[in-house]
């Protein structure tokens, strides 16, 4: 299915792109950073505290959870944080990849996301404690995440957990990784997950027009943001042309059927499209759907917007169908 998938089209002078309620989210956003600007460069753990505290009012309110627990994986050592949206067993899972940039952001930023899927879907969120970038340059969280879906596999039943029912999803870079994820599930002949949800991902590194059209201050994300980020993840040049690094250079026959998530006024829109018409084009079951007036990271403003409402809405119907979860 696809909807929406028209491209841009140029506005008329004056007049705003951006849904009136992303915008505020924008807009508050951007102001929250503001207001810890000045000073020298700041190191990444600076930037980490920052974000955490201007992400903080976004994360709050939404799903209260029948339980919410903090393990590690099996012998890993690997942080993961389950939200069951009930008490039942045998519930399908959802693991959950945060974006950031595989720098910033953590299991906090995006707790309210991962409990509005789990009361949506009524499946169990897994969100992965992955370690970030630079600390771990890749594919090291890739493999991490990895762990946590043979953990789930091997030890799903004693959890209370279907072990034959397991999705992906991510925003941003951790659509990047549920795409690899499964390139290296493939990889190793142990078996793909069962359904992939990817948000507005970061699929390459190349520059495209929508990079120009929405890299602009008024938007959420610009490109020279993307090249830091895409520096400290990778190890050095040669890991710009691994497709396990960049999913778009991948060949994709066999992966699980997905759902797209694209925000129009984002500069990752065209890889998204892209991403959409490669995975359909190697035989992947694909919905596709483009919102318009969203920016990156729109899905954070669910307390204020109903398009980031219909989104999450959309995105979680569709997983439950794939899960075959009871709704």
């Amino acid at each position: 299915m696809i909807a929406d998938t028209s491209h841009p089209v140029p506005f008329p002078a004056g007049q705003d792109d951006v849904d009136p309620d992303i915008r505020r989210f924008q807009q508050a956003i951007e102001g929250g950073y503001a207001a810890h600007a000045g000073g020298p460069e700041k190191t990444v753990a600076e930037r980490r505290r920052v974000a955490e505290r201007v992400r903080a009012p976004w994360r709050a309110g939404g799903p209260v959870m029948a339980r919410t627990e903090a393990l590690r994986a099996g012998g890993t050592g690997i942080g993961v944080r389950i939200h069951r949206p009930s008490l039942e067993p045998g519930l399908p899972v959802l693991i959950y990849i945060h974006g950031g940039g595989w720098v910033l952001f953590s299991l906090d930023t995006h707790d309210r996301l991962m409990r509005e899927y789990a009361a949506r879907s009524k499946a169990v969120v897994v969100g992965v404690d992955y370690t970030r970038s630079p600390e771990a340059k890749f594919p090291q969280a890739i493999d991490e995440i990895v762990a946590v879906v043979e953990w789930l596999r091997a030890d799903g039943d004693s959890l209370g957990l279907d072990p034959a029912r397991i999705a992906v999803a991510g925003d941003s870079v951790g659509a990047n990784m549920s795409v690899a994820v499964n390139l290296r599930l493939r990889q190793r002949g142990v078996g793909v997950l069962a359904a992939m949800l990817l948000n507005y991902g970061a699929f390459d590194h190349r520059e495209t027009p929508s990079h120009a059209r929405y890299g602009g201050p008024a938007y959420m994300l610009n490109s020279a943001e993307m090249v830091a980020f895409w520096a400290a993840y990778l190890r050095g040049p040669d890991d710009y042309a691994d497709p396990l690094a960049v999913p778009l250079r991948a060949h994709l026959t066999g992966l699980p059927p997905a759902f797209l998530c694209i925000a129009q006024c984002d500069i990752l829109a065209d890889e998204n499209r892209q991403m959409a018409g490669r995975l359909r084009a190697a035989g992947v079951p694909v919905e596709e759907h483009v919102y318009p007036g969203a920016t990156h990271s729109f899905l954070e403003a669910v307390s204020i917007s109903p398009l980031a409402d219909r989104a999450l809405t959309e995105a979680s119907d569709w997983l439950a169908q794939r899960l075959g979860a009871a709704r």
